[in-house]
């Protein structure tokens, strides 16, 4: 199990906060222009493999809003990786759950509970076999100022999320195969849905010393998946389509490995268990209820 190194109390300097702050400026431009072009381009024709990137795109362009709140905060301690570690584990759980009840309720049942089970599996071994490869490493290895174990946490927490998103853009690119509101709703509920995903990436990055623009551009990064697979998921929805709750089950194992072997012991490390497991159950809860709400 990775173990928790020091943190250090660190005070975001007024250029970091500036620097995220033109950041996060950036990307809610971004997301404007592309969604007044999607939206111009839908009410005058159909869906095209441009109209569906560009949507995709914009999904993926709102997971940098989950470092936001960083931009506020001035302090960063041992205190706040506990917060961090249990609010992430539960925005996960809450995915993962969310994940496998939409896999699970797909067209044909039986088939698709058969190939999440599958991917579920996959995902657990993904995790496992990556965190094995990169354990003989965590005395050099860095990314920013972390080092060893907490730099090989923060790549796995990107490398699961990143995994996570390969589903969700195969979700985006199967929506416009139909009526173009669906595809429409799919690609809302999906850019709202990445916000508080990318909240959970920035929870694990930032108090471990990435700064908030850095932990906004890598909460992009990790969603790029989402263009990238929707362009071909939309042209050949027929392939994509019985894939997708192996997809969905990937994401949600890998979600679950990271969550009970990694997040949560680290938590309650720097936390009370009377702390730790009521605020994870309270952000899980709130995920599933935030993706009823838009689903």
């Amino acid at each position: 199990m990775l173990t928790h190194q020091n943190v250090q109390e660190a005070k975001p300097s007024p250029k970091e906060r500036l620097r995220g702050g033109i950041t996060e400026l950036l990307l809610f431009v971004a997301v404007i222009i592309g969604t007044l072009w999607v939206s111009q381009r839908l009410e005058t024709s159909e869906p095209t493999v441009w109209i569906v990137l560009v949507a995709a795109g914009i999904t993926a362009v709102t997971t940098g809003y989950g470092a936001l709140p960083f931009l506020f905060f001035q302090n960063i301690s041992k205190r706040w990786l506990g917060i961090g570690n249990a609010l992430a584990s539960g925005l996960m759980l809450g995915a993962s759950v969310g994940l496998l009840i939409e896999g699970a309720t797909l067209e044909d049942a039986h088939q698709s509970i058969v190939r999440l089970s599958i991917g579920t599996i996959l995902g657990l071994l993904l995790v496992f076999v990556s965190q094995r490869l990169l354990a003989d490493r965590d005395a050099d290895f860095q990314i920013g100022q972390a080092k060893g174990v907490d730099a090989i946490q923060m790549l796995l927490i990107m490398g699961v999320m990143t995994v996570h998103s390969f589903a969700e853009g195969v979700g985006v690119g199967v929506s416009y195969a139909g009526e173009n509101s669906f595809g429409l709703l799919i690609t809302i509920a999906i850019a709202i849905h990445n916000i508080p995903e990318g909240l959970a990436i920035s929870l694990v990055l930032i108090p471990r010393g990435m700064s908030v623009s850095r932990a906004a551009w890598l909460s992009v990064f990790s969603s790029v998946p989402q263009p990238i697979m929707a362009g071909p998921a939309f042209l050949f929805v027929t392939v994509f389509r019985p894939l997708l709750p192996v997809g969905l089950g990937l994401a949600a194992g890998a979600m679950f490995y990271m969550v009970f072997r990694e997040l949560l012991p680290d938590a309650l490390e720097n936390m009370a268990p009377r702390a730790v497991y009521p605020a994870t159950v309270l952000a899980a809860m709130g995920m599933l209820l935030f993706q009823f709400l838009i689903g």
